[in-house]
C-alpha cells in the first residue's frame, strides 16, 4: 500500500460521516513489530529533519501540528518521538492548559493565535483552541468563567464555535500555514490499562491526577464532543486524522508518515542564489584562498 493510501485511510472525511465508534483504536494489519515500527519512524525522522531545514530555508509556508486526545493516549510521547532528531530550534511547542484570567478576558482563540508558528517554522499546540468545542462542552458550566454576553450562550455557541475554528484554520491556510491535526483515539480499556500502571509503577506516579479518573466518568459524553468536533472541521485546508493509538510504536510511525507526506506536498526548495550573491560567493573564496597562502609565505 503506496504512503499516500496509508496516511488517507485515518483522514477524517469531509463530508461529516466520521463515526468515532466506528473508527479503529488498534492499528490491526497496518502495524508492524515493534522493531519494524521504529525502524520505520527513525527513517520519517531523518526525512523531517531534511524537509524541516528546506521549510525554514524557502521561508514561505508555516506549519501547525494540533494533538488532542482522550489522558493518556500518548501525545507528550508522540511528539517527543516524532520530533527527536529534528533541530529544535526549529520547532514551537505549546501545552494549552486552564485559561489564565487575562486569557478568559479575550475571545477563545486569542492565547493560540499568539502562538502560532513564524514562516519557516513549526508549530505544535499540545491541546488547543478545541478545547472549548471538547471539554466546555462536556463541562459547559466552564462557561460562567468567560464573561459571555448573555445573547452568546444560546443553542447555536458550538455551532457558531465552529465557524470561527474554520474560518480561523482557513486564514491560516490561505497565509501558507500548514494546518495537520491529530485526534489520538485510545480506547477506554487503554487508557484504563495505562492509568493502573501510572499508580502502579513508581516512576510513572506523577503523570497521576484524580482528575484523570474523574474525565474517564465523562467519556461518551466526550465521544459524542469529538465526533461532532471532527465532523464540524476536517476540511481539505485543515484536516483530521484520526490515529489508532492503542499501539504507541504504530501510532508514533503513522503520525510521522503523515507530517512527510504532507511536508512533500508543498513543493519546498532552497532559494535560487542570484548572480550577484555568486559573484560575492566567489569573492570571498578567492580572499579565503589567499589567506592560506599569505600564511604559508610566512
Amino acid at each position: 500500500m503506496s504512503k499516500k493510501k496509508r496516511s488517507s485511510e485515518y483522514r477524517v472525511p469531509f463530508d461529516g460521516a466520521f463515526r468515532i465508534r466506528k473508527a479503529r483504536t488498534s492499528p490491526g494489519k497496518a502495524g508492524g513489530s515493534k522493531s519494524e515500527e521504529k525502524a520505520a519512524l527513525a527513517e520519517l525522522v531523518d526525512e523531517f529533519d531534511e524537509l524541516q531545514r528546506v521549510l525554514y530555508a524557502d521561508d514561505r509556508h508555516s506549519v501547525l501540528l494540533i494533538f488532542q486526545a482522550m489522558d493518556a493516549a500518548g501525545k507528550d510521547g508522540t511528539i517527543r518521538a516524532v520530533t527527536s532528531g529534528v533541530n529544535p530550534a526549529s520547532f514551537q511547542v505549546t501545552s494549552f492548559k486552564q485559561p489564565s484570567r487575562n486569557e478568559l478576558d479575550h475571545d477563545f482563540l486569542w492565547r493560540t493565535t499568539l502562538a502560532l508558528p513564524d514562516r519557516g517554522r513549526i508549530g505544535i499546540f499540545n491541546r488547543s483552541y478545541y478545547e472549548e468545542v471538547l471539554v466546555v462542552r462536556v463541562h459547559p458550566e466552564i462557561l460562567d468563567f468567560q464573561a459571555l454576553p448573555d445573547e452568546v450562550r444560546g443553542e447555536d455557541l458550538w455551532e457558531h464555535r465552529f465557524d470561527s475554528i474554520r474560518e480561523h484554520e482557513r486564514h491560516l491556510s490561505r497565509n501558507g500555514c500548514l494546518v495537520l491535526k491529530f485526534f489520538l483515539h485510545v480506547s477506554r480499556e487503554e487508557q484504563k490499562r495505562r492509568f493502573l500502571s501510572r499508580i502502579d509503577e513508581p516512576e510513572k506516579q506523577w503523570k497521576f491526577s484524580t482528575s484523570d479518573v474523574r474525565e474517564r466518568g465523562h467519556w461518551e459524553a466526550y465521544m459524542d464532543a469529538y465526533e461532532a468536533a471532527l465532523n464540524a472541521t476536517s476540511r481539505p485546508w485543515a484536516p483530521w486524522f484520526a490515529v489508532p493509538a492503542d499501539d504507541k510504536d504504530t501510532m508514533r510511525r503513522i503520525v510521522a508518515e503523515i507530517i512527510v507526506g504532507a511536508l512533500r506536498s508543498l513543493d519546498l526548495s532552497y532559494p535560487v542564489v542570484t548572480k550577484e550573491k555568486k559573484r560575492e560567493l566567489e569573492e570571498m573564496r578567492v580572499r579565503l584562498l589567499e589567506e592560506d597562502g599569505a600564511a604559508g609565505g610566512g
